[in-house]
């Protein structure tokens, strides 16, 4: 089994211009790999970097055709603000599935991936001059896929087709993916943050600047009609479990505040309220 599967879409300008500049950063051999357009194996790095033709949002596939532990997505980013961004998140549907995957269900999460790839990020962008021009920080957890067995990061580029063919933005995306994989992942404090808006800044600063990782962030609007099942998965189907949930003040209403204590210390999780 293969330590990690790259995936991205071949009709994503961002994902395959970030995948096409990963390819020069390092050895790879071309593989085969099951219903793949194009498939990469780099021994290196201990995995592979494979195209599809299918949307990332409609991966649920993967575990059908790729043997690894765990799945980066390289994929744009749309926002009709149009705000720029480089962003990282994990998937899950809690509510219904609009855009992908299963209604109310939760991915796989991975935090200590997800603070390496957020950090690294961050400081690829600002030694590529990108800083001034995008956002960069965590999304909250939404679209699919959602029913793969192991753990899922989308590593992003948003949100116009200005940022999705942007260069440095696809060197600065690649750079960061090979830094990850290079080296080990951060020892950290995993948690689930429930509050928040769609683009978490409070979180994000948290993971930037404390030992927190995080997986799954159900953001205030995601928690307006949701229900114990949900809260449960978000505490539990992260990589190597959680130690604790952060909760905005003002997450939402108090019944919803109620029920996200009482799944957590039903789990023994430490609580914080930010």
């Amino acid at each position: 089994m293969a330590r990690i599967a790259i995936v991205y879409s071949v009709g994503d300008p961002a994902g395959s211009g970030s995948a096409m500049k990963l390819l020069e950063l390092t050895d790879w051999s071309n593989v085969r790999c099951r219903r793949s357009r194009t498939c990469w194996y780099s021994s290196e790095l201990d995995a592979y970097l494979a195209g599809f033709e299918e949307d990332v949002l409609y991966f649920d596939f993967l575990d059908d055709v790729l043997d690894v532990g765990a799945y980066i997505v390289l994929s744009r980013h749309t926002a009709k603000s149009g705000k720029s961004s480089l962003t990282v998140h994990t998937t899950g549907n809690p509510g219904p599935a609009e855009h992908g995957g299963r209604p109310r269900e939760l991915a796989w999460s991975n935090p200590r991936l997800e603070k390496a790839l957020l950090m690294t990020y961050k400081k690829m962008a600002e030694e590529n001059g990108l800083v001034e021009r995008y956002w960069i920080g965590l999304e909250a957890t939404h679209h699919g896929p959602t029913s793969l067995s192991r753990p899922i990061t989308f590593i992003e580029i948003g949100s116009t087709p200005i940022e999705w063919t942007d260069e440095r933005a696809h060197w600065t995306m690649a750079s960061t993916v090979l830094g990850v994989l290079s080296s080990s992942l951060p020892e950290c404090t995993p948690v689930a943050g429930f509050g928040g808006t769609h683009y978490p800044e409070r979180h994000t600063k948290l993971m930037l600047e404390t030992d927190r990782c995080y997986g799954h962030i159900l953001a205030k609007y995601a928690l307006s009609d949701v229900d114990p099942d949900v809260i449960g998965q978000a505490m539990d189907r992260n990589r190597d479990g959680i130690r604790a949930v952060i909760v905005e003040r003002k997450a939402s209403r108090k019944e919803v505040r109620e029920l996200i204590t009482m799944e957590a210390v039903r789990r023994g999780l430490h609580i914080e309220r930010i």
